[in-house]
């Protein structure tokens, strides 16, 4: 059997179902800790679905349908082997934006918006996959997206105070929120709000004290540190008998309600043409943010095991994943850095765990949601709130103020814009700040003069170093690419650097960091190889490399340059200073 899988189609498939990669060593000890791992995160992932569900605006059992099919789709295409998808805080809050926009919360219109939402979500990921663009991530500025989640953060946490008090409010914004809770303030019921800050405090006790008194109990401190993980669950216990014991339904507590027992029927989302043009672009954000936020788990948990993410698998993988949610009548799905973190933890070898847990998630739908009944909204956002609280990290301001005043700045927009404005407008403003950083980095590259080194061969820029230069020998040095959106500052800079030196016969450009020169590039050097010839200067290559050297060669343009290209800047400076001195090169 295992030759079977180790065959060469099954291999050529790996590279499709990166399932086919891990199944041909699956034992039964890898089988024991995916159950163990799947059950703990069961555990956890029942509460979170149910709560990010009514972030979304969504009822508590598309949560659950959220946990289902997803996780089976990314086990089978996703390249993580102990990544965790799911519902998850930031796309919830993303969703009940966009879908507040097209139609009515609690009606039909509503979930069917979720589920196309979810769906053009996931063909839009799978598109980039398959075209294979998940390079384009890495154009996102890392500070402004961590700036972005940072607020919506605080904005989750603030839109979850109505539950805690027990009253109406609405808003997708910081000012509009608090203007709402503020305006229903008096008919804040005080038996929610004891629940809810009840469960909020001992959430944040169990992440610490938990696990020293578990320790007492002769547990080692992983083994503590994973259950107490389950604390939400303790918490939902706890508060369902509070409140069917007590009778807290009559007493103005909101309860989550009666939940429809049984899995979710697949069905094809409203293919509306104007409800899609509505929601195109609001899947497109959350595609993205989710994206982003996969990959930087994935990558993070893969390097301890020294695990490849392959980036345009994984957008295969959340896309599918993401198709599934939305025939399956949930809504947007994305890794989550909690639920991936403790499935790693808990020894999850393969993505089989989130088989496992899918399974888990169907029993609980099938069995477990008449019991759920009396569970007071409060602690679903007491829940929320602790974990999205741990997503706030204001220390990023610290950091790029200290290191990058322009990521500062980008950071500190993308938060205010953000809070002020809503998530829809300020994903837009962070997409837009990484883009400008991007271009403004590369439209004004570092370039230095540089010099020898006495007795080496090394060059360095003279504001650093001691250096031998020559009045008649200017070398610019580019750490850059040269493309369109920098020539024409390459230009400025040697033109300058000439004016200020008129004894200037030679010109070196220093191309050891440049990988690649585009159309408009190369017509600026042309542009200063004419000017510089014209004013009787000489103008030099050195150390270019490879193709780079191809691509000049082709169009021409090293038999019109008026000087020569070098092996090595020592090897140009050396003949040139040879040359002026009146000595044969």
């Amino acid at each position: 059997m295992k030759d079977v899988f180790n065959s060469g189609p099954v291999r050529k498939l790996g590279r499709f179902l990166p399932a086919a990669t891990w199944l041909p060593g699956y034992s039964l000890s890898v089988l024991h800790k995916d159950l163990l791992a799947a059950l703990i995160v069961t555990i956890m992932l029942i509460p979170q679905s149910l709560a990010y569900a009514l972030l979304a605006g969504l009822p508590a059992e598309v949560g659950l349908y959220a946990s289902m099919a997803p996780l089976v789709a990314y086990a089978l295409f996703g390249s993580s082997r102990t990544l965790s998808v799911g519902p998850v805080a930031v796309a919830s809050l993303m969703s009940a934006a966009a879908l507040s926009q097209v139609a009515a919360q609690n009606t039909a219109d509503y979930l069917l918006a979720a589920m196309l939402l979810a769906f053009l979500s996931g063909l839009f990921l799978l598109l980039l996959g398959i075209l294979r663009l998940g390079f384009l991530a890495n154009f996102l500025s890392h500070p402004v997206i961590s700036g972005f989640i940072t607020a919506s953060g605080i904005l989750i946490a603030f839109s979850q105070l109505k539950h805690l008090m027990g009253v109406t409010a609405h808003g997708d914004n910081l000012p509009e929120l608090a203007e709402s809770m503020f305006a229903g303030l008096a008919q804040t019921n005080v038996y929610s709000l004891l629940i809810g800050f009840a469960v909020v405090l001992f959430l944040f006790w169990s992440r610490k004290g938990a696990v020293s008194l578990l320790q007492r109990f002769s547990l080692s401190k992983n083994a503590a540190a994973l259950l107490v993980k389950a604390a939400p669950v303790v918490g939902v216990i706890a508060t369902i008998l509070l409140a069917s014991g007590f009778g807290l339904e009559g007493k103005g507590v909101k309860l989550v309600g009666e939940i429809p027992s049984g899995l979710p029927q697949f069905m094809w989302p409203n293919f509306s043409l104007e409800l899609v043009r509505q929601l195109a672009v609001p899947a497109i954000m959350i595609s993205i943010i989710g994206y982003v936020e996969s990959i930087s788990v994935g990558k993070t948990l893969g390097a301890k095991r020294r695990q490849k993410i392959d980036l345009n698998q994984e957008l295969i993988g959340l896309g599918s994943a993401n198709i599934a949610s939305g025939v399956s009548g949930g809504f947007p799905v994305t890794g989550g850095f909690s639920r991936s973190v403790v499935n790693f933890d808990a020894g999850a070898e393969t993505q089989m765990a989130s088989i496992f847990t899918a399974v888990g998630i169907a029993l609980a739908a099938m069995f477990l949601t008449p019991f759920l009944y009396y569970l007071p909204k409060a602690t679903l956002a007491a829940t929320i709130i602790v974990a999205v609280l741990s997503l706030v990290d204001f220390s990023i301001l610290k950091k790029t103020w200290h290191y990058s005043p322009s990521d500062f700045f980008a950071v500190l927009t993308t938060i205010v814009v953000t809070l002020l404005f809503g998530v829809e407008i300020g994903v837009s403003c962070g997409v837009l700040a990484s883009i400008v950083l991007f271009l403004y980095r590369t439209s004004k590259p570092h370039i230095a003069e540089v010099g020898l080194v006495e007795g080496t061969e090394h060059f360095r820029n003279i504001q650093r170093h001691q250096v031998r230069t020559l009045p008649q020998i200017l070398t610019i040095r580019v750490d850059e690419s040269l493309m369109f959106s920098n020539a024409a500052f390459l230009e400025e800079r040697i033109y300058g650097d000439i004016a200020a030196t008129p004894e200037v016969r030679h010109v070196i450009l220093m191309c050891s960091a440049i990988n690649e020169i585009d159309w408009s590039a190369l017509e600026s050097l042309e542009a200063i190889n004419e000017q510089l010839q014209a004013s009787g200067i000489c103008f030099h290559l050195s150390e270019v490399k490879g193709p780079v050297m191809d691509s000049l060669a082709r169009c021409g343009f090293l038999d019109e340059l008026s000087g020569k290209v070098y092996f090595t800047q020592y090897q140009a400076f050396t003949a040139l200073r040879e040359q002026l001195d009146g000595c044969p090169p």
